[in-house]
């Protein structure tokens, strides 16, 4: 089998290892010109942690994670209004848990695909034909025939649009921003914690990379989902007015061009696949970065996918049972994240405070595992049950 991937993000990538592992043709399409660089750090737990494990890929995966002793919220002068102790978390989740910079998770993956991939980048989906029995992709000047083309692409996938034609988008009332830069300063104050300004409307996060640099997280509300054009000078004007290390923070920022920057939208999709065409990742399910687990979620998808497709008799029916198995889980972290907004980020004074009072009573043993269940969502074993003796992949089709 033949498979065109569109995408060569963390979705993306995994898909193309296990298809290829699995002994099928693989054809990674990247329109970047390169490695992407820009992102944050993401707490990486949950399937995505199971399925990582079950490629082999554990070991790679924590020896670029981070130590991360909690989750510090700061007021203008730096004093600590609360905090999360991640210890705690990690032990309500069974240890299960990795906080790593997101493009070293790729990096990861990447340098872990088998040599058979065709990854190139600079490479933009421009048609996608659909003719039954496989599909012709085309790339501007050139065409690409596949068995099945896989849209890996984002929340702003070029290959749901192609085929699909829908605008799913349910657009959450956030912008957010990432980018690094040098303060040796700040680095030293931050140490092994994840430094949140306690703030109304926005909020700045910093961590401390092994590189001496800074890293720098942004989320504040607005209700315009247009993305601007000069990030550089939009995030000064957003956050313009913070205290404690956010002016310095805000000085150094990069130029546009260095620095990741987006709307909080989640993707809903009435259905993921269309004949030889199926998405996988942010671009049918997003979950926003209010879920936390947008990376992880990617990852399993990605490997239930490459599951079915070894498993079921044709493609259409590996496409049908990987939606059927896996829409649940993604709908129920959805909902959850939704649920959660106005406590990721106050909107009002009183919210703020009673997030402080909430986060204190964390800190008792029964309330922690509680508000830690909360976070991470229900828990699902199907990757686990996947790995199971007796369900080894056996490719049924060409």
């Amino acid at each position: 089998m033949k498979v065109v991937i569109c995408g060569a993000g963390i979705a993306g990538l995994t898909l193309a290892n296990r298809l290829s592992v699995l002994g099928n043709e693989v054809v990674l399409l990247e329109r970047a010109p390169g490695p992407r660089t820009q992102g944050y750090m993401i707490d990486f737990f949950g399937t995505g942690y199971d399925a990582v494990e079950a490629m082999g890929l554990l070991p790679a995966v924590e020896n670029v994670a981070y130590t991360v002793d909690e989750a510090s919220l700061l007021d203008e002068d730096g004093r600590r209004r609360g905090r999360v102790q991640y210890t705690q978390f990690a032990k309500a989740i069974r240890g299960r848990l990795l906080s790593v910079m997101r493009p070293d998770l790729e990096r990861v993956l990447r340098e872990n695909l088998p040599e058979a991939v065709d990854l190139r980048f600079g490479a933009t989906v421009t048609a996608a034909n659909d003719h039954g029995d496989g599909v012709t992709v085309g790339l501007g000047d050139e065409e690409i025939e596949a068995d099945l083309l896989v849209g890996a692409d984002g929340i702003h996938s070029t290959v749901r649009r192609l085929v699909f034609g829908e605008k799913p988008l349910r657009y959450l009332g956030f912008h957010t921003a990432a980018f690094q830069f040098d303060a040796p300063e700040i680095h030293a104050a931050i140490g092994d914690r994840f430094c949140l300004t306690d703030t109304v409307g926005r909020q700045m996060g910093f961590y401390a990379l092994r590189d001496g640099r800074v890293a720098a997280f942004a989320v504040h509300r607005t209700t315009d989902p247009q993305v601007p054009k000069d990030l550089r000078t939009a995030i000064r004007d957003s956050y313009r007015g913070l205290g404690w290390v956010v002016p310095t923070a805000l000085d150094r920022c990069p130029p546009s061009s260095e620095i990741y920057y987006d709307q909080v939208a989640q993707i809903e999709m009435p259905r993921w696949g269309k004949g030889r065409v199926v998405l996988v990742g942010d671009s049918c399910y997003a979950v926003s970065l209010l879920a936390g687990q947008g990376a992880s979620l990617g990852i399993a998808g990605a490997y239930v996918l490459a599951h079915q497709l070894a498993h079921e008799p044709s493609i259409e029916r590996a496409v049908s049972e990987y939606e059927r198995l896996w829409r649940p889980i993604t709908e129920e972290k959805q909902r959850t994240a939704r649920a959660g907004a106005r406590w990721f980020l106050p909107e009002s004074v009183i919210q703020l405070r009673i997030r402080r009072a909430a986060l204190k009573a964390a800190r008792l043993p029964l309330v922690n595992r509680f508000v830690a269940g909360a976070l991470a969502g229900k828990s699902s074993a199907l990757i686990t049950a996947m790995r199971a003796p007796g369900r080894n992949p056996v490719v049924r089709y060409p």
